[in-house]
């Protein structure tokens, strides 16, 4: 609590995408209003970078025996518990909540299946902090499709833009349409192209130099085009089975070289971005995320979408998953909706996620010495 006619709040935010990066954590200031609106601050940021070990079993992990993924999931636990000590131990300031999205290794909602490691018990215990995880599988309950979450944060954090475009493993949009919140998934980005990148040993694609030297497969981008996904409705999201089972077969029976093979993913994604924003009219779009440092496939989404690209300070085009993953963490913790039905399909808007709260002791075995 602050000022006068204010609430403050400070949340830790803490975010594992399908890139493969690393762990993304943004300390956060929210500010609530006399009138109820919200503001925010970036205090501090930082993203840490996976080990080689830690890429490899994250990347495979879904693969698991139970007792595999079991384990994983109270070990990456840890993991972030120790690194979000680390990252605080040089800080005056002390978060109400540590809220992590944890990292997905399955969704797929049409079976009602969603899981992200990341032990928020654990985080609790190694952070002495309460601990908010697990946003998505309330929302499933309810009918929902679990993703995507950000547009709670995109309406009421950043409103003054007409729609909010992330280019990340996954890319997703939000907009108001007909009075309510809309988003969907639109289609794999990042954990495509980063793959092709990391086959002619790059970790990714930097500026889009690799997708720019090749050329468009026509059968290939017709086929991939033409994916059943992209016909259907929303509310709709996408998962890593889904792209294992229809983006990567195209991509893996194509006789061409690598480069064409992602020139022709970056057509492909920037057609489909487009025709998002050609069927809900969205003249101006604020992009974030990793994929806007693609410097090529930003060129062809602007060219073919015919939209205005605003994009941010780096901080927010880097940390704004983490910043909103903050904020639906303070949302739960308040007991207030973090999650829109109008987006997901479910019956019902929900406070999704679970709240681990502190132990009385920390135990030694998690400390981090100076």
């Amino acid at each position: 609590m602050g000022k006068k006619n204010q609430e403050i709040y400070t949340v830790l935010g803490v975010m594992s995408g399908t890139s493969l990066d690393g762990l993304d954590m943004a300390l956060c200031e929210f500010v609530k209003g006399k009138n109820n609106e919200w503001t925010f601050n970036v205090l501090k940021s930082s993203m840490i970078p996976f080990d080689y070990a830690w890429k490899e079993r994250l990347g495979s992990v879904f693969n698991s025996s139970a007792s595999e993924l079991a384990e994983a999931h109270i070990d990456f636990g840890r993991f972030t518990g120790l690194q979000i000590n680390d990252f605080l131990k040089n800080s005056a300031i002390r978060p109400v909540l540590i809220s992590s999205h944890g990292h997905t290794v399955y969704h797929n909602s049409a079976r009602g299946i969603t899981f992200q490691i990341g032990s928020g018990a654990e985080i609790a215990a190694a952070t002495g902090i309460a601990a908010a995880c697990d946003f998505r599988t309330t929302d499933i309950a309810l009918g929902g499709q679990g993703a995507p979450l950000v547009p709670v944060g995109d309406k009421i954090l950043f409103g003054q833009y007409q729609s909010c475009l992330n280019l990340g493993g996954f890319s997703n949009i939000s907009f108001d349409h007909n009075l309510q919140r809309v988003a969907f998934d639109i289609c794999p980005v990042n954990i495509v192209l980063n793959d092709l990148a990391t086959r002619l040993g790059q970790p990714y694609d930097y500026d889009g130099i690799l997708a720019r030297a090749g050329t468009i497969n026509d059968d290939l981008l017709a086929a991939l085009d033409s994916l059943e996904f992209y016909l259907s409705k929303q509310p709709k999201s996408l998962g890593r089975e889904w792209v294992s089972a229809n983006i990567m077969p195209l991509l893996d029976s194509a006789q061409i070289s690598l480069q064409d093979k992602m020139r022709t993913m970056v057509e492909h994604i920037a057609n489909q971005i487009s025709n998002a924003f050609r069927q809900f009219k969205l003249k101006t779009v604020l992009a974030t995320g990793g994929g806007t440092y693609n410097g090529f496939l930003m060129e062809r989404i602007m060219m073919l979408g015919h939209s205005e690209i605003i994009v941010p300070d780096k901080v927010i085009v880097d940390y704004k998953e983490a910043l909103v993953f903050a904020f639906l963490g303070l949302l739960r913790h308040l007991g207030q909706p973090n999650c829109y039905s109008s987006v997901t399909g479910a019956f019902s808007d929900c406070s999704g996620g679970a709240i681990y709260l502190p132990p009385l002791k920390v135990a030694e075995q998690y400390k981090i010495s100076n």
